[in-house]
């Protein structure tokens, strides 16, 4: 059994079509793969934010988390968005345990930056939590809350969170988006980059192709790669097929690579 680490972008997550959660099942059921559901909530976030009259702002694509925000983004991931994925699986015929990174210091953090405020960067993932939960035969859907030795809560954003814990479980990593993966203006068309490089991503961020949201995104893909996730894919959600094609080894979204052969077919 190999480990899969799911990653589903609050943009794509109330898009996500039945028939994703349904494939996810379908993995786990085929004796080949351990998923690990990693889950934002961004635009469920905003929301609540704007009705509750708290300003927001990003800085390279994270989340700027004050302490009264900080209240807001566990509650709309751990207990709203969380539970939503675990019904969603189990409506799929699946076994599914939400948690957050904080229950049983799953995830533990530090600061990230003083600007950022409780934004963390991990530090650690008790991937035995994890493990035991999935030979158990339940699909782990956790929450990027994270915690430090003194208590303090930390807002993980979601990508980097899913990358820290592929590296401890040397598993596979698909980033879910909206999109079919990374994409550029080529002559008159707008492409789908389908295998991009360490060098390319960072030409890409200077020259402004890639922004915000998509910033942490592919840094957190390299970083992955970098520390032995054998492979990160950023697939298309809205396409139910998209995972099971790229665990079939097909050629889909836009595949991430150290220096290798990569390729703007």
């Amino acid at each position: 059994m190999k480990y899969l680490v799911i990653k589903c972008g609050g943009s794509v997550f109330e898009a996500l079509p039945t028939a994703f959660y349904e494939n996810i099942v379908k993995l786990h059921q085929s004796g080949e793969w351990y998923p690990v559901i990693v889950h934002g909530g961004g635009p469920l976030i905003n929301s609540l934010l704007e009705k509750l009259g708290i300003k927001t702002h990003f800085v390279n694509g994270l989340r700027v988390t004050t302490d009264e925000m900080l209240d807001v983004v566990e509650m709309v991931l751990s207990g709203s968005v969380n539970k939503k994925v675990v019904k969603y699986l189990t409506q799929a015929e699946g076994k599914a345990f939400g948690m957050s990174g904080v229950d049983g210091g799953l995830i533990k953090a530090k600061q990230l930056d003083p600007k950022l405020g409780y934004v963390g960067e991990v530090t650690s993932v008790e991937a035995s939590f994890i493990t035991n939960l999935c030979q158990q035969g339940y699909i782990p859907v956790i929450s990027p809350i994270a915690i430090d030795e003194q208590g303090q809560r930390y807002n993980i954003n979601g990508d980097i969170a899913a990358s820290a814990i592929a590296k401890v479980l040397e598993a596979k990593l698909c980033l879910i988006s909206d999109i079919p993966g990374i994409m550029v203006q080529h002559e008159d068309d707008t492409v789908v980059l389908r295998k991009v490089s360490k060098t390319e991503v960072e030409q890409l961020i200077a020259d402004e192709v890639i922004t915000g949201g998509m910033i942490p995104k592919v840094q957190a893909a390299i970083d992955g790669l970098v520390h032995k996730v054998p492979e990160v894919a950023i697939l298309n959600g809205l396409d139910s097929e998209s995972l099971l094609d790229f665990c079939a080894g097909k050629e889909v979204g836009t595949k991430l690579v150290l220096e290798k052969e990569a390729s703007h077919a």
